[in-house]
């Protein structure tokens, strides 16, 4: 179907939909990659008052991929629930943002979040592409997804965090070092997950061995991971390791799952084989799924319908299609983590970080943002600090940190566990609930609740270092 408009006295045409949402996107470096942005701001702005008025129910008709090549876009439309769509199944694009906005500003939460089965992952992508800054911020406030194994997260008023001790050589001490940095600064609530320097099914076993020691030993209510490819998993399931979390990294396309070495059956498998072992208290959530903006194009798995590339958001936002099947505990974006060619600064990782968490809360996920960047992207520390406190203003589930902000093993920037404490303290923020009373216990909390200015040598500390050494 074209699509056309006149602007300033030029026609402009999108020949397919997958055209008309890419020229809609706001700039990043990715699309510019791909071929498919638009060629000037003032095609962008013809694209997006376009999109405004198309029917959010165009997008179960007419595919960005194609429903018969790709089984992603099959989960997608075999799982849309036409009865959470019908409070806004009439509504165009534009009109629905406008629905969200004033739904957002009454307080609405249970009118926004329960249309999460209703929609589509290109439904909601098409709509934060009519957004500003602020747009997403107050509707991913009041987007609510509440998940649970042995913590709470998502609850309003909360920031969790992953606590990633990561090491280059998974040395033993090192990452234990690494854990007790994170604890003793209140971080950890959302998961402590490990990304290990190799795949190997031994070392995983290691790893969630150790971590479990720790938690098990000070009864502390968080859940472990070690983010070790799905098939890893498995064999570490079928030697009876003490796996909290499956974790897999998937994408918005079939062609890019299999870059992953991985298939939907696949993933039910591992989760089916993590909910028989039952280590939850609070939920039954036990999987974990990391995205991010570009990994489809990074594969060369970009492509739709006839043939022509799809832009990085839309891609992104189906990849949380993708995760929203398999109930997770966690998800989130690793927005600046693939490099400057998908986003090349601080002003594109910001608004992607924003889309990221809009977007996959509105499809009922539980979202949460690696507030990171590589050395040679145009992102810095004040990047940084505007994104966690914006994604903090809008409710974010969870951040990850890491000691000092340098990731040693994966070689990139993240946040520091002192940056959680501070976005806390800002907005008047507390972590999960059974997590905040857990540091209460251990007396690592003042009489205001805030995490207290710990040496070495305090009761907690000797405590949990005599927990955690190996």
């Amino acid at each position: 179907m074209n699509r056309r408009t006149t602007l300033a006295g030029h026609t402009y045409e999108f020949p397919a939909l997958s055209d008309l949402l890419a020229k809609a996107t706001p700039a990043r470096s990715g699309d510019v990659l791909a071929g498919v942005a638009a060629e000037s701001e003032a095609q962008r702005v013809a694209a997006q008052l376009v999109l405004a008025d198309v029917p959010l129910a165009t997008f179960l008709d007419e595919q960005v991929v194609g429903y018969d090549e790709d089984d992603v876009t099959r989960l997608i439309l075999d799982g849309h629930d036409p009865a959470a769509f019908a409070p806004v199944s009439a509504l165009t694009v534009g009109e629905f943002r406008d629905w969200l906005l004033a739904r957002a500003a009454e307080g609405d939460e249970a009118a926004i979040s329960g249309l999460a089965r209703g929609l589509t992952p290109e439904m909601v992508a098409a709509t934060s592409k009519l957004m500003r800054t602020a747009d997403l911020v107050a509707v991913g406030r009041r987007t609510r997804v509440v998940t649970g194994l042995r913590s709470t997260l998502g609850l309003p008023g909360r920031l969790a965090s992953r606590l990633q001790p990561n090491h280059p050589t998974d040395d033993a001490i090192g990452v234990t070092a690494s854990i007790l940095d994170g604890l003793l600064h209140g971080c950890g609530d959302a998961v402590i997950g490990i990304n290990p320097a190799t795949d190997s099914p031994t070392r995983t076993v290691a790893l969630l061995e150790l971590v479990d020691a720790v938690i098990s030993r000070y009864e502390i209510p968080t859940q472990s991971c070690v983010l070790a490819h799905v098939t890893t998993t498995l064999r570490a399931l079928e030697a009876g390791a003490p796996v909290d979390l499956v974790f897999q990294s998937v994408s918005g396309t079939q062609a890019g799952n299999r870059g992953f070495g991985v298939t939907l059956d696949l993933l039910a498998e591992a989760r089916a084989g993590a909910l028989e072992l039952g280590r939850g208290t609070v939920g039954e959530h036990v999987t974990y799924f990391e995205t991010g903006q570009g990994s489809a194009l990074s594969a060369d798995a970009h492509r739709g319908v006839d043939g022509r590339a799809v832009d990085q958001q839309t891609l992104e936002c189906r990849a949380y299609g993708v995760a929203r099947a398999f109930d997770p505990l966690l998800v989130n974006t690793v927005v600046g983590f693939i490099g400057p060619e998908y986003l090349y600064d601080g002003k594109q990782v910001i608004r992607a970080g924003l889309e990221d968490h809009v977007c996959g809360k509105l499809l009922g996920l539980p979202m949460g943002v690696d507030v990171c960047y590589t050395n040679h992207t145009d992102v810095d520390g004040d990047d940084t600090d505007t994104l966690v406190l914006l994604l903090g203003a809008a409710g974010c589930g969870f951040v990850i940190a890491v000691p000092g902000s340098d990731d040693v093993m994966l070689h990139y920037q993240s946040l520091s566990f002192q940056d959680v404490l501070t976005a806390r303290q800002v907005l008047g923020l507390r972590p999960a609930p059974e997590f905040e009373t857990w540091l209460g216990r251990m007396e690592l909390l003042d009489d205001a609740g805030r995490v207290r200015d710990l040496a070495p040598d305090t009761p907690a500390a000797k405590a949990l270092l005599a927990a955690a050494l190996p």
